[in-house]
């Protein structure tokens, strides 16, 4: 796809990650400009489709862009086909319905995003280079054209960088805005030392869901990186399809992927296992970042009071200040986060929408759901733990 501006500038669409060498696709991806995120690298992007998780099958149709110039990759973006909005965690159920009650076909869609991970990041990803800003204008417009060409509904760029959505914006995107509850590390020595952050009574009550969450005889391990063995794999996957059961009906993830996890990205890995008479009978799975713990899946086979706190947040940010990590982020929604000393954080979206009487109602639309975003953050960060002043 040329972007007609210059002879010598091309964008390409590829059907796999693996027709993108590695080296290059991490040059845009992780560059020094921000910390290491592991969910828009090759390794991780790749491990989902080896797994057969993104396939026609599934519905998420890999449709990358790379943008070349003089034959080196100077940006990509992690792009799929959608045939449904599974899997994404910023709703357009509704949109689709009014469309097609409309007599449009909403389906497919362009998705830019990370499969399965509604884990903030970049999603416009270039290398450093003077001409950085607009050539992440043109890997939008790319997008825009293979829309236009496919005959696409729309486009969703969801969980992109604030100052991706900002300049999206600059250029017609419609804006949308959520929120997650994130742990911030004030410089913490210890948990007893954030728990001093805390005001008198939100302090005795973490104290109080630590002790009965472990009050049964539980312990809890840490596997991080090669000390993860395949038995764990097997011991945690029936975890994760437990809970994925009981939420979606059916896990997104195959077992496969997490060997291939594992294998690809070892050192991003952190199992925190909560063991009752020396056997695993819950676990969450972490992925570490450059400066944050990422929580991602969580699961059981018993069910004990807490423990679900326990092992999802408070384990998180006693890892976290232990090797000085700035933030845990402990996945999408989940306003009980805040009294776990998790803060309201605002995530991002963007979109394109093709017709143009949609486009003005999901224009009207967002902007009075930006307004009730803002007012629902003023007031969430009024009940916050922490001591007032």
């Amino acid at each position: 796809m040329d972007d007609g501006t210059s002879s010598d500038v091309m964008i390409k669409v590829v059907p796999s990650i693996s027709d993108v060498p590695a080296v290059d696709w991490d040059a845009c991806a992780n560059t020094d400009a921000a910390p290491w995120n592991p969910f828009v690298s090759h390794a991780f992007l790749k491990a989902l489709e080896d797994a057969g998780t993104v396939t026609r099958r599934t519905g998420w149709v890999p449709q990358h862009l790379v943008l070349e110039q003089d034959q080196e990759i100077l940006g990509v973006m992690p792009a799929y086909l959608k045939t449904h909005s599974k899997g994404e965690y910023i709703f357009d159920y509704g949109w689709a319905h009014a469309y097609e009650n409309a007599g449009g076909a909403y389906y497919p869609k362009l998705q830019a995003a990370v499969p399965f991970t509604p884990v903030p990041g970049p999603r416009l990803l270039v290398r450093p280079h003077p001409a950085a800003d607009a050539n992440r204008q043109l890997l939008a417009a790319g997008a825009v054209e293979l829309a236009k060409r496919h005959r696409l509904s729309s486009i969703h760029i969801t969980f992109l960088s604030e100052s991706e959505w900002a300049a999206l914006g600059d250029i017609g995107f419609l804006q949308r805005v959520d929120q997650q509850f994130h742990w911030q590390n004030a410089g913490y020595q210890s948990f007893d030392d954030f728990l001093g952050a805390l005001a008198s009574r939100k302090r005795k009550a973490v104290r109080k869901e630590r002790e009965r969450a472990l009050s049964a005889g539980i312990e809890i391990e840490w596997v991080h990186g090669k000390d993860i063995t395949e038995d764990h794999w097997d011991t945690f996957y029936a975890f994760y399809v437990d809970t994925g059961s009981r939420k979606w009906g059916s896990p997104y993830l195959n077992r496969q992927f997490f060997s291939l996890l594992g294998a690809v990205l070892p050192s991003a890995c952190l199992l925190i296992l909560a063991k009752r008479d020396g056997h695993p009978i819950a676990g969450a799975l972490n992925m570490i970042g450059g400066d944050c713990l990422y929580g991602r899946y969580w699961g059981c086979i018993e069910h004990h009071d807490c423990l679900h706190f326990e092992v999802c947040y408070y384990q998180a940010i006693d890892y976290a200040i232990a090797h000085g990590l700035q933030r845990v982020e402990a996945g999408a929604q989940g306003e009980h986060k805040l009294a776990r000393g998790y803060v309201p954080t605002p995530t991002y979206s963007a979109h394109w929408i093709a017709d143009r009487g949609f486009r003005r109602a999901v224009a009207d639309y967002l902007e009075r759901e930006r307004d009730d975003a803002e007012y629902a953050r003023e007031v969430l960060s009024q009940y916050t733990p922490f001591k007032k002043g």
